[in-house]
């Protein structure tokens, strides 16, 4: 039994809410409708920009701000900006380059716009379909260093993933933030920019006390919102790290985690 009932719920996306084929199913959404019926708040977040989180809008009615890039940047259901951070102008160009040396791939999303200088590269037909729309294509990222809301380094080695985290917190410190999304992205953002800020933002922005919010998800960059949230709770497709940092741990996202997540967890008694 909680021991105070939960008011919102944040939930990631991907890996979480969606499946592996990046589909909201029947199951969530009345998942979600159940949390709206009962007087629950439901929000979002995740690494993807707001234009690729804007289908989830309609089915799930949200009329809860959205926090894309962990948080980088929050908008409205109408997606007008209410909140953005960005990378420091000067640590933009040197981060590409340390990614680079890492044996990553690199990409940015500056606004509602994501550029990669290579299109046939890692993941980017993989990130387009999530996200429902294509990159820009530039032959140099020399003039895309202001306004910058996140850099993704891709790789389909865990190695270089991890190694380059490893990097960037230790040549920019608390200059980024720098978690992994996804086991072959690594996303650096603003250092407030991440999912544990989005949770004091939602706490302030709805006057709600951190401990009457529930958090789910599956990677490493959620157990930075499990942390402050007053219930946590992993997907059973976590991995052990991710589900160790958690207080409850639900089935898969491809057996209706989230939907057996809020059924036992937030409206029921366990």
């Amino acid at each position: 039994m909680k021991d105070k009932p939960i008011r919102l719920v944040l939930a990631d996306v991907d890996g979480t809410l969606v499946t592996q084929a990046k589909e909201l199913t029947d199951g969530a959404i009345a998942a979600v409708h159940r949390l709206h019926d009962a007087g629950v708040l439901f929000a979002i977040t995740s690494g993807r920009p707001p234009r690729g989180m804007s289908m989830l809008i309609e089915p799930l009615d949200l009329s809860t701000p959205v926090s894309a890039f962990n948080g980088g940047l929050i908008v409205n259901p109408d997606l007008s900006v209410i909140e953005q951070k960005e990378i420091d102008v000067a640590v933009v160009a040197p981060m590409l380059d340390l990614l680079g040396s890492c044996q990553l791939d690199t990409w940015i999303y500056r606004g509602a716009d994501w550029y990669v200088r290579d299109p046939d590269g890692p993941h980017v037909d993989r990130e387009a379909k999530t996200v429902h729309f294509a990159p820009t294509v530039v032959d140099s990222y020399d003039q895309l260093t202001t306004d910058v809301a996140k850099i993704v380094g891709v790789s389909d080695d865990p190695e270089a993933v991890s190694g380059g985290q490893a990097a960037a917190r230790a040549q920019f410190g608390d200059r980024v933030s720098a978690a992994s999304s996804q086991p072959y992205y690594l996303d650096v953002t603003h250092p407030q920019a991440n999912k544990g800020g989005v949770v004091t933002f939602l706490s302030h922005r709805f006057d709600l006390p951190t401990d009457q919010i529930a958090t789910i998800g599956d990677m490493p960059n959620d157990m930075l919102m499990f942390a402050p949230s007053g219930l946590s709770i992993a997907m059973g497709n976590a991995s052990s790290e991710v589900q160790a940092s958690a207080d409850r741990v639900t089935s898969s996202n491809e057996d209706e985690g989230f939907a057996h997540a809020v059924d036992r967890f937030v409206l029921g008694d366990d």
